[in-house]
């Protein structure tokens, strides 16, 4: 389990396609401090098992269901990354509860500086928009964020399936996320990952199992 609070921002090495999985590399010392086999770390929100690792740098598979739900298939040599560790059950939760299994991706359609924060609008799909509120949380590539607007959703929380295109949502960025993390240097157009809140979809898992029950 992870918080949503980046540790390091590293970079790409190497992805290796195969045939139906890939194999990445990435750079990032802090985080590979106290690797080992097995260990978990989040790469842009993906819950990834490192396979391999130095002092300076970690290996990962990375299978084709992660390769469909994620953009992680799309990166490049050189391209940033964000890096979480597992959390410890000894840290502070400074984030959200943040499972490291994406639920989708969206595009960055806005970006409006402010005097020292910046909003950044998002495309957010129609199956994931119930779960996303105003003042809520969500995992952006990786980062726990408090969502500041959602747009084009009905009274009921409910997708307006007369509208044309993906529902919005919004967040701001502080001045340390944008220098800290992928989102101070993604651009109009971008794809990042998303994870919804996964207590929403329990919820939402146990409503409906009642109705169907009663």
């Amino acid at each position: 389990m992870f918080t949503g609070i980046v540790e390091e921002l590293g970079h790409v090495v190497a992805l290796e396609p195969g045939a139906d999985s890939a194999r990445l590399t990435v750079a990032g010392p802090l985080v590979t401090s106290d690797a080992v086999h097995g260990a978990s770390i989040a790469v842009n929100g993906v819950c990834l098992t490192v396979v391999e690792h130095d002092s300076e740098q970690f290996t990962v598979d990375v299978m084709a269901e992660t390769l469909d739900r994620s953009s992680l298939g799309a990166l490049r040599a050189g391209d940033r990354v964000n890096l979480e560790r597992a959390m410890a059950a000894s840290s502070r939760f400074g984030g959200h509860i943040v499972q490291g299994h994406v639920d989708g991706t969206a595009a960055i359609l806005t970006r409006t500086p402010g005097e020292r924060w910046e909003v950044v609008q998002f495309s957010l799909p129609h199956a994931l928009a119930r779960y996303v509120v105003e003042k809520g949380s969500i995992t952006v590539d990786g980062v726990s964020l408090t969502v500041s607007a959602v747009d084009e959703l009905d009274a009921l929380g409910a997708v307006d399936t007369e509208s044309s295109g993906d529902a919005t949502f919004s967040v701001s960025l502080i001045p340390t996320t944008l220098a800290l993390t992928t989102l101070g240097h993604k651009e109009v157009g971008d794809t990042v990952n998303l994870e919804v809140d996964v207590l929403a979809k329990y919820v939402e898992r146990l409503l409906t199992t009642k109705e169907t029950s009663a």
